[in-house]
């Protein structure tokens, strides 16, 4: 199985990229100290750097909310995901801790200040890919019980007919969530040429706490516009 990205989407965003860790064989059943330690550390820490501060003027924050205008999506009415998850820490809301996988994506999300994202492979029925939405895409709002369908071209996360995410990285599926029992996913960081260091920087401690802590196998890996396919296949 591939994830890969089309070349319409990188005609829409020519510097956007991406940092893959492809998991098998996780355990998410069950607490984990240190990694409800980590994000308790990052949320104090990005609740630190932030304070006094109007989030969304912060540098970290600009080439998300320059790429949504590139894509017609107005960031002040449709905030990115690192811009909602930044916000909410700034204004002291805190983060619950939900389950291992969404607690690491979380911790380093906020450290890094970048979108991370995690997708149960096991719950993907065809292609897995981000792409511009088509006409029988349907999308089940996160939290909601009847489907909406997406604005025709528009960036999302897809598999199938189904959309993980709309507006590229602003709301998250129902379908999509991450539950006790996943153990087959892949890590999405997204970002730009600008802010690759700190994406291969997350990304290696991403999957270095994978292999050596959680006792997991991995995959990395990388797309841009000349890279657009990833083989998540694994022995």
């Amino acid at each position: 199985m591939n994830f890969f990205v089309t070349n319409r989407v990188f005609e829409k965003m020519p510097n956007v990229c991406f940092g893959l860790v492809r998991v098998k064989g996780i355990d998410n059943s069950h607490r984990c100290d240190f990694i409800e330690e980590m994000l308790n550390n990052s949320i104090e820490s990005c609740r630190e750097h932030f304070e006094g501060k109007i989030v969304k003027q912060e540098k970290e924050l600009q080439p998300y909310r320059s790429a949504f205008t590139q894509l017609g999506i107005n960031p002040n009415k449709y905030m990115s995901s690192i811009e909602a998850l930044l916000t909410r820490i700034a204004k002291k809301k805190g983060m619950p801790h939900i389950n291992p996988v969404v607690d690491l994506g979380n911790a380093i999300s906020l450290k890094y200040y970048l979108p991370v994202g995690a997708h149960d492979l096991d719950t993907m029925d065809g292609e897995f890919c981000v792409r511009c939405a088509r006409e029988d895409d349907t999308f089940l709002p996160f939290g909601g019980t009847e489907t909406e369908k997406a604005d025709i071209g528009e960036v999302v996360y897809a598999t199938g007919t189904k959309i993980r995410t709309r507006r590229w990285i602003w709301r998250q599926s129902e379908e999509g969530k991450i539950f006790d029992t996943t153990s087959d996913l892949l890590f999405i960081i997204d970002g730009f040429e600008e802010n690759k260091e700190s994406i291969l920087k997350a990304r290696e401690e991403l999957n270095r706490i994978l292999t050596e802590k959680m006792n997991c196998k991995t995959k990395i890996g990388f797309i841009d516009k000349d890279n657009t396919v990833f083989d998540m296949n694994m022995e």
